[in-house]
C-alpha cells in the first residue's frame, strides 16, 4: 500500500465524526432525490404501459344526441385514426346498508368484436354479458366491499333498476376516479360503472345514438386541426367541445402530479447539494490548512501538485459517499411507501416501481457535485502551494476587541462571554458560513411546518366562508326555476339557492382557458365568492368575476374585455367586462349573476342545480327524496367534501412533513456539529492552556457550548427569513388551476423550528464533550517548531 493510500485511511479514520455529520446530510439529499425521482420514473412509465396496452384515447368530445352513422364522417376526418361512439349517463345508486348520496357514472362498453379504446382491465370477474350486468371500478368496489355477484339499485334517467356486479376493473380514463367538478376523490359517494352499450343506451332513451366520443389520432395528426374540426361538425349535435388529453381530469391529475415531483426534487436537492458541500468545504479546507507543512514535505520528497491535489480529492470523495448508499436505501424505502400511498388514489392495474440505472447515477452524481463543490477552493490551495512557502507556519491571526467591547458595552460581558464573541469575528466568513447553514436548517423546517397552516386555512375559507350549503344538487339537464320551489318545499330544507353553470372557453388575445362559468343569484348566502380580504363579493349586474389564478393564467386584469365562448347551447360569443378577481384556493373559475348568465345564453331563468341548507337531522330523508328524482344527477355532501380533502391532501402533505424534518434535522445537526468539531480541533490549544490556567471543564466546556449556542442564536433571523422564502418559492412552484396552498406559516413552526436547531446544538455539544474532557494537556501544549 503507498503512503498516501495509508496516509488516505487514516485520516478518513480520524474524521469519522463529520464523516457521520456530512453523511446523514448526504444521505438526506439523496434520499429525497431518490423518493421524488423513482415515483417520478414509476408514475410516468406505469402511465405510459398502462396508456398504450389498454388504448386509451388521445381525444374526447362531448355532445348531447347524435346518430351512431355519424361516427363514420368523425372516422373520416384527416387524421383520426380510430373513433368511438359512446354513450355516458349519471346516475344515483342504492347501495344496502349506506344511507349517504351516492352518485356514479356509466360509461358503455365496445360491441362483441370491436377493439374499443380506454378498454377495461378486470381486477375480479368478468365483462357483463346480460343487460341488468356492470363492472364496477376498483376503488368503489373496495369501498363499499362489493363483490362479483353482489347486487345494487340505480336509478337511470328517473327509473329505478337493480344492477348485479359482474367484474371488479379498471380503465386509463380514471386512474383518478373524481366525480366531474371536484377537486378530490370520494370513492365511497362516486363510482365508475361500465355496461353495455345497448341497455344504457336504452336507459338514457339514445336508441341509435351516441352522447360522447373517444378518439385515436394518427401519429403526425396535428390535435388543434382534428379538434376544430370535430367541434364544428358537432356543434349541430349539441357539441360541448371536443378536447386532448390535457383536458381530461383523470391525466390532468397525474400530469399535475409529476409536476410537483419534479418541483421538489430540484428545491430539497439543490438545499441539501448545498448544505453538503459547505460542510466538505469546511472540512476539506481545513484540514489542508492544518497540513500546510505536511503538503510541503510531500512535494519536497518528489511528489507531484497533482497527486496532492488527488490525494485530497479522493478525500473529499471518500467523505462524500458515505452517504451514498444509505441515501439510496433510505429514499428506496420512502419511495416505496410513498408510491404504495399514490396506489390508494391513482389506480394502476400494476405498479412499474424500481431504482432506475438513471437514478442511481443522479444519486452518485449529486455526491460527485458536492464534493467538486465543496473542496475545489482547498484543492486549488493545496496544488498550487509553493514548499517553501508551506514549510512556513501560518501567520497568527489578528486578535483585537469585539464589536461589542468597541461599542461600550464590554463591561456588560463576563470574560467567557468576550472570548466567544471575539473568536466569531476574527473569522467573519466562516461565521457566516455557520450561520447560514444552521439557517438553511432551520428554513426548511419552517417550510416542513407549512402544512398544518396552509390545511386549516384551506378548510376554513374553502368550506367556512365560501362553500356554506350542506348539500349541492345538481341537474341532468337545466331545468326551470320551478325547480327551486320543488327543492324548498322537500321536509328539511331552510333555504335553496339555485344556480346557472355553463361550459365555456375563456379568450385574452391567444391566451384561452375551458371552464365553467357559474352564475349566483343576488345577495347569495350559500356560496359566495371572496376578494383578497376575504370578503364576500356580490357579482355585478355587468361583466364576470375571475379567481386570480384564472387572471394570470390569460393575463386579463379588472376593466379589461375577455371573450367568452359558450360551449352548449347556441354556442354565442360574446365579449364581456372584467369586473373583478376574486381569491380561491381550490379550483379556477369565472363567476357572474345568475340572470347575466341566462342573459348570455339567451334563454328565460333556467338553473343547473342548486345549494341546500338542511336542518341537522333531515339529512338522510333529503337525500333519499333526492335520489329518486329523476332530473338529479347528483348530490355532493359538503362534509363529505371536507372528508375528502383530509384524507388526500392532508395525508400527503404530513407524510411529506415527516420526511422533510427528519431531514431538516439532519442538516442543523451536521452543520452544528461540524462547527463544534472543527473549533475543537483549531482552539485545542486554546482550551488546553485555559486549563493549565486555572479553568476548571465546566468552564472550558462553557467557551465551546457558547460558541455553539451564540450561532444557532444568531441563525435564528436569517433562518425564519429562509424559511418564509423557500415556503414562498415552494408553493409558487407546487401552484396548479386544480388548486393553490395558501402561505401561511403558524407562530408553532417557526419555534418547532427553534427548538429542533437547540436540541441540535446540545446533542452536538454532548457528543464532542468526551472529546473536550479528555484533551492531553501536555500533548496538546507541545511547540511544533
Amino acid at each position: 500500500m503507498s503512503v498516501l493510500r495509508r496516509k488516505l485511511l487514516r485520516e478518513f479514520a480520524q474524521l469519522r465524526g463529520q464523516v457521520l455529520a456530512i453523511g446523514a446530510v448526504m444521505a438526506a439529499g439523496i434520499a429525497t432525490l431518490v423518493m421524488a425521482q423513482s415515483n417520478y420514473h414509476a408514475l410516468s412509465q406505469t402511465r405510459a404501459l398502462y396508456y398504450g396496452e389498454y388504448r386509451f384515447a388521445d381525444a374526447f368530445a362531448g355532445l348531447k344526441r347524435a346518430p351512431l352513422s355519424l361516427a363514420e364522417t368523425v372516422r373520416a376526418i384527416p387524421g383520426v385514426r380510430e373513433a368511438e361512439p359512446r354513450v355516458i349517463g349519471f346516475a344515483n345508486l342504492e347501495i344496502d346498508g349506506y344511507d349517504e348520496a351516492v352518485s356514479a357514472q356509466i360509461v358503455s362498453l365496445p360491441g362483441a368484436g370491436e377493439p374499443g379504446l380506454n378498454r377495461v382491465f378486470l381486477r375480479e370477474g368478468r365483462l357483463p354479458a346480460a343487460d341488468d350486468e356492470v363492472v364496477l371500478g376498483e376503488a368503489f368496489a373496495q369501498a363499499h366491499g362489493l363483490r362479483p355477484g353482489d347486487t345494487l339499485a340505480a336509478v337511470l334517467n328517473g327509473r329505478r333498476q337493480p344492477l348485479t356486479v359482474s367484474g371488479v376493473g379498471l380503465s386509463p380514463e380514471f386512474v383518478y376516479q373524481i366525480r366531474p367538478g371536484d377537486i378530490f376523490p370520494d370513492f365511497e359517494r362516486f363510482g365508475v360503472l361500465w355496461m353495455q352499450r345497448e341497455p344504457l343506451a336504452t336507459a338514457f332513451d339514445l336508441d341509435g345514438a351516441f352522447n360522447d366520443l373517444a378518439l385515436m389520432l394518427e401519429r403526425d395528426a396535428r390535435e388543434g386541426d382534428v379538434i376544430d374540426t370535430l367541434d364544428a361538425l358537432l356543434a349541430p349535435y349539441g357539441g360541448t367541445g371536443a378536447h386532448g388529453r390535457d383536458l381530461q381530469m383523470s391525466h390532468r391529475f397525474l400530469d399535475e402530479e409529476l409536476v410537483q415531483l419534479r418541483t421538489m426534487t430540484r428545491m430539497f436537492s439543490a438545499i441539501f447539494l448545498g448544505v453538503a458541500a459547505f460542510l466538505l468545504n469546511v472540512v476539506i479546507g481545513r484540514l489542508i490548512g492544518a497540513q500546510r507543512e505536511q503538503i510541503a514535505l510531500l512535494k519536497a520528497f518528489g511528489y507531484s501538485r497533482w497527486e496532492v491535489g488527488l490525494h485530497y480529492g479522493q478525500l473529499a470523495l471518500l467523505v462524500a459517499s458515505a452517504g451514498v448508499l444509505p441515501g439510496l436505501a433510505l429514499g428506496a424505502w420512502l419511495g416505496r411507501g410513498m408510491a404504495d400511498l399514490y396506489m390508494e388514489y391513482y389506480r394502476f392495474p400494476f405498479l412499474a416501481w424500481s431504482l432506475q440505472p438513471s437514478v442511481l447515477l443522479l444519486a452518485f452524481g449529486f455526491a460527485l457535485a458536492a464534493a467538486v463543490l465543496g473542496t475545489f477552493g482547498g484543492l486549488r490551495r493545496a496544488f498550487a502551494l509553493p514548499p517553501a512557502e508551506a514549510m512556513r507556519p501560518e501567520a497568527p491571526a489578528t486578535f483585537r476587541r469585539a464589536l461589542s467591547e468597541r461599542l461600550g458595552f464590554g463591561g456588560l460581558l463576563d470574560p467567557t462571554a468576550r472570548m466567544i464573541l471575539r473568536n466569531l469575528e476574527r473569522r467573519p466568513l466562516r461565521t457566516a458560513l455557520s450561520v447560514v447553514g444552521i439557517g438553511l436548517g432551520i428554513g426548511v423546517l419552517v417550510t416542513a411546518r407549512i402544512s398544518g397552516g396552509a390545511i386549516d386555512r384551506i378548510v376554513e375559507v374553502q368550506f367556512g366562508l365560501a362553500q356554506r350549503d350542506d348539500l349541492a344538487v345538481t341537474f341532468t339537464e337545466p331545468a326551470s326555476a320551478r325547480a327551486t320551489h320543488e327543492l324548498a318545499a322537500l321536509p328539511g330544507v331552510q333555504a335553496v339557492e339555485p344556480f346557472r353553470a355553463a361550459a365555456v372557453r375563456l379568450r385574452n388575445g391567444h391566451r384561452e382557458y375551458r371552464t365553467a362559468l357559474q352564475g349566483l343569484p343576488s345577495q347569495a348566502d350559500l356560496k359566495r365568492v371572496l376578494d383578497q380580504g376575504l370578503r364576500p363579493v356580490e357579482p355585478p349586474a355587468q361583466g364576470v368575476l375571475l379567481t386570480d389564478y384564472l387572471g394570470e393564467l390569460l393575463a386579463v386584469r379588472p376593466g379589461e374585455e375577455l371573450e367568452i365562448e359558450f360551449l352548449e347551447g347556441h354556442r354565442r360569443t360574446l365579449r364581456v367586462p372584467v369586473a373583478g378577481l376574486v381569491g380561491e384556493y381550490l379550483g379556477v373559475g369565472a363567476y357572474a349573476r345568475q340572470d347575466t348568465v341566462n342573459r348570455l345564453l339567451g334563454e328565460d331563468g333556467a338553473i343547473s342545480g342548486a345549494w341546500l341548507k338542511l336542518e341537522p337531522q333531515a339529512r338522510a330523508q333529503v337525500v333519499r327524496e333526492l335520489r329518486d328524482r329523476p332530473r338529479v344527477a347528483g348530490v355532493a355532501d359538503r362534509s363529505a367534501a371536507i372528508e375528502g380533502f383530509m384524507d388526500t391532501i392532508a395525508r400527503t402533505l404530513l407524510t411529506f412533513t415527516l420526511a422533510v424534518t427528519l431531514m431538516a434535522a439532519s442538516i442543523a445537526t451536521g452543520v452544528v456539529y461540524n462547527s463544534a468539531r472543527i473549533t475543537l480541533a483549531e482552539r485545542g490549544r486554546e482550551l488546553a492552556s485555559l486549563r493549565v490556567l486555572g479553568y476548571t471543564r465546566g468552564e472550558v466546556r462553557a467557551l465551546l457550548f457558547g460558541e455553539l449556542l451564540t450561532l444557532c442564536f444568531f441563525a435564528l433571523l436569517p433562518g425564519f427569513a429562509l424559511g418564509y422564502g423557500l415556503s414562498a418559492l415552494l408553493i409558487h412552484g407546487l401552484a396548479t388551476d386544480l388548486y393553490r396552498i395558501p402561505l401561511v406559516l403558524p407562530p408553532s413552526g417557526f419555534a418547532v423550528a427553534g427548538l429542533v436547531v437547540l436540541a441540535a446544538t446540545v446533542l452536538s455539544g454532548l457528543l464532542v464533550r468526551r472529546r473536550l474532557d479528555r484533551l492531553d494537556l501536555v500533548a496538546v501544549l507541545k511547540t511544533q517548531e
